[in-house]
């Protein structure tokens, strides 16, 4: 947690009516997107100008989240997005701490930008580029901290049901609807408390996971017909082309969740899914692993990217079939 003195300071900033800009980190998920728009509604409270800004589009998934339609994406309105950074009093930036995880082109902006930051995240290895810095691998979810957050600045009875339906949102996809290691007694606290704020969460629980369209369950099938299993290197991996997303009518958030399988298979300890876009010219990968093998070391030593632990996501350059032998070549180096 912040110290006292952190907390005192950020608390007297926020006394008076201010421009605040909130940024998540580009392909944002459930918890980049639940602890922005959680804090996006408390900060209105407190009277301020509030404005959340996407580096690009969010899954459709989580369309419904509360003023989701007022999210700026930056990538797409490049010229309302700009002038809003500029003129910010104070940026938040959450579920990330690195510049570059907002993308290249929202990466060059922000780097120009002397406006103070609070950065509020949960992963390793924080830079070092806000003013304040809340930063804890403890905590499985970034809406979490932002419960806490608020918390330590005095105003829980802020959280209403649009805060708490938000926070609750990024908890249980952050943390595998409460089963990855990270999900602690204070996690089902804070669940507990958001509860009693008068939120529905059986329904949110349906609109993120029971909700699908048949061409995202189509795809799911896709990928499960094309999972491998490595049994020498306790590994399996999916790949899909972009002719296959293609034949299946991709949209954004439709693969959310699917390298889950690859590691709920027996005696399987590390999976990857690789997803080619070819718009991007880069194959998109998402690490999973049980017990002590560190994926967020793996994706960056290897794959350009990082994470947690359990939990990590990378890139590659790379053709798919090269990325794919890449990934399977390095668990063979590593287990000599």
């Amino acid at each position: 947690m912040l110290s006292e003195k952190e907390i005192t300071e950020i608390k007297s900033l926020l006394n008076t009516p201010k421009k605040i800009t909130i940024i998540s980190h580009r392909n944002p998920d459930g918890d980049a997107m639940g602890s922005s728009l959680g804090l996006l509604h408390f900060l209105k409270q407190l009277n301020h100008e509030v404005i959340f800004i996407s580096p690009n589009e969010f899954p459709d998934f989580l369309a419904w989240l509360p003023e989701t339609n007022k999210v700026v994406i930056f990538e797409r309105e490049y010229d309302k997005a700009l002038p809003i950074l500029q003129k910010s009093d104070l940026i938040f930036t959450l579920d990330f701490n690195a510049i570059h995880r907002t993308g290249d082109a929202m990466q060059k902006i922000l780097e120009t930008l002397s406006n103070p930051m609070i950065m509020i995240d949960h992963h390793q290895f924080p830079d070092d580029y806000a003013k304040y810095t809340f930063s804890d691998v403890s905590y499985g979810s970034t809406c979490q901290m932002i419960y806490d957050f608020i918390n330590a600045l005095g105003y829980n009875n802020l959280i209403n049901k649009e805060i708490a339906t938000c926070l609750y949102t990024g908890i249980v996809t952050d943390s595998g609807s409460f089963r990855f290691p990270k999900t602690t007694s204070e996690t089902h606290k804070c669940v507990a408390n958001l509860i009693e704020k008068g939120i529905n969460n059986s329904e949110i629980h349906n609109l993120l996971f029971d909700n699908s369209s048949y061409e995202r369950l189509q795809l799911l099938g896709k990928a499960l017909q094309n999972l491998r299993v490595l049994p020498e290197y306790k590994a399996s991996y999916i790949s899909l082309s972009q002719e296959e997303l293609n034949a299946f009518d991709y949209k954004k958030g439709d693969t959310e969740g699917i390298v889950n399988y690859g590691l709920s298979i027996q005696g399987i300890i590390v999976t990857a899914i690789f997803i080619e876009n070819k718009e991007e010219g880069i194959i998109k990968i998402s690490f999973r692993s049980q017990g002590d093998f560190d994926v967020n070391e793996f994706a960056r030593k290897h794959f350009n990217g990082g994470g947690h632990i359990n939990a990590a996501g990378g890139k590659s350059f790379s053709s798919l079939e090269e990325t794919v032998n890449q990934f399977i070549a390095i668990l063979a180096e590593e287990k000599k």
